[in-house]
């Protein structure tokens, strides 16, 4: 058996067309023996996170207001789409959740020490609902969809909100499963996102989880393709919100395709390409209001494209710090000491360039740069500026391909650059600019090397 993957996302299971288009695509895949991993409905997740915040900060009443005005909808869709029976084992699905809420808010309230363990708790709810509702909805229309708990399949480490999946174990508990329900040719539906610690306690993989448990489950039971099913028609040359005149892009490459979301492109969490790549799955982004449409497929190779550029990506909200310091001089063990301080307070960095006595870095999740900026003043001066933006022209051979950096400086000659990368990766040049102006750099590269 060689399944295939379908994993939806919370606008393509948000209300009941969404969900009636979701039927259709994997009746169309019966044959390829699909199994289902579903996201939270838009906006729930917000909510449930909105909920325990509440909570934490003594207002349970109104954090479960904020989360029973937004799973109510599961029962609404419900009684939509479903016979009358159905439909009520989802109202009752949906009842006890709100119930089960209501107590762990409370508790989050009365004890605030608690609240990572039971957000993650709380939080799982609206990919569970999200599986349950689905799974009804397939059996309504003669498809025999099977409700899994993720909880029985991921398996993580102990670490809450950012569990890192276990390989070993997530394999042996996801193929135990799934495959009997494969085998009888049944649809197993799982919520992405969640998973469970060795401990038993419920975790969650991090904002975006649901595509890397996705690639998990593909990975576990070998599948012949992962499919991203979300609302736009794979990656694009560029941002269409920035760039009207951008297509889409038929194929990437793994390293294409992680150099892209990790830039700033939001149609794939990064981590999705991970387990992909380790078994060499192919990853397909579609579309799910238009099905039929090829979307882009990610796998091992690329096809080259003119000039090597596949497409120009952007993130705003970036913050550059410099550390200046004349330490720097052939001291043994700086840089090491430097990024020990982002790594304790678990902060990725971007992009980075040095010089003889200075290190200028550039990071997006600033919540811990108050700390950081602390730690780092004991190894030099401190400087710290908001306000910028990453633009990256992607592509395999772009550093072997001669006159790539004249077009791209030559784009944007006039705009100011804090910092430069390029040479690290043979397929990503990075630029960090001024966020007021990335728009229209983004159009005018996007121009250079796909016309106006």
């Amino acid at each position: 058996m060689q399944p295939t993957v379908l994993k939806f996302g919370g606008t393509s299971v948000h209300d009941d067309a969404a969900l009636l288009r979701l039927a259709n695509i994997v009746r169309s895949q019966l044959e390829d023996l699909p199994v289902v991993v579903v996201s939270a409905m838009r906006g729930v997740t917000d909510a449930l996170l909105t909920g325990t915040r509440l909570a934490r900060e003594g207002h349970a009443g109104r954090g479960f207001e904020a989360v029973e005005a937004q799973i109510s909808r599961y029962s609404a869709v419900a009684a939509a789409l479903l016979p009358e029976e159905a439909a009520g084992a989802v109202d009752d699905l949906v009842a006890r959740a709100a119930l089960e809420i209501s107590d762990l808010l409370r508790i989050i309230s009365l004890h605030p020490g608690t609240f990572l363990p039971l957000q993650d708790e709380i939080v799982s709810y609206g990919e569970r609902l999200s599986a349950s509702l689905v799974a009804e909805v397939l059996r309504s229309r003669d498809i025999p969809g099977v409700a899994v708990d993720a909880r029985r399949c991921i398996v993580t480490s102990e670490e809450h909100t950012q569990a890192a999946p276990l390989p070993g174990p997530t394999d042996e508990s996801t193929r135990a499963a799934l495959l009997p329900l494969l085998e009888s040719r049944q649809v197993p539906v799982l919520g992405g996102f969640i998973g469970s610690s060795t401990s038993g306690a419920t975790t969650t993989l991090g904002r975006g989880g649901s595509d890397y448990t996705a690639a998990l489950v593909g990975a576990a039971v070998d599948s012949r393709e992962i499919q991203i099913w979300t609302d736009v028609t794979g990656f694009l040359t560029a941002d269409p919100r920035v760039a009207s005149n951008a297509r889409p892009i038929d194929r990437l490459s793994y390293a294409e395709a992680a150099e892209l979301a990790l830039s700033g492109a939001k149609v794939l969490h990064p981590k999705t390409i991970q387990p992909a790549v380790e078994r060499a799955i192919p990853v397909r982004v579609c579309n799910s209001h238009f099905p039929t449409e090829p979307g882009t497929r990610i796998d091992a190779e690329s096809i080259p494209s003119p000039l090597a550029v596949k497409a120009i990506a952007h993130k705003p909200g970036i913050t550059i710090v410099q550390v200046i310091s004349t330490r720097m001089l052939g001291a043994h063990g700086f840089l090491r000491a430097l990024f020990e301080v982002f790594d304790r307070n678990r902060t990725a960095v971007d992009v980075v360039s040095t010089s003889e006595v200075s290190v200028s870095l550039s990071v997006e999740d600033a919540r811990s740069l108050p700390t950081i900026v602390e730690e780092l003043r004991t190894l030099g001066t401190v400087r710290v500026e908001s306000g910028y933006a990453i633009i990256s022209v992607v592509g395999e051979g772009l550093q072997s391909t001669p006159g790539i950096p004249a077009r791209v400086f030559g784009a944007i000659s006039d705009l100011e650059i804090a910092l430069i990368s390029q040479g690290a990766s043979d397929i990503n040049l990075t630029c960090v600019i001024r966020e007021e102006v990335v728009n229209d750099a983004v159009r005018r590269l996007h121009d250079t090397f796909f016309g106006g």
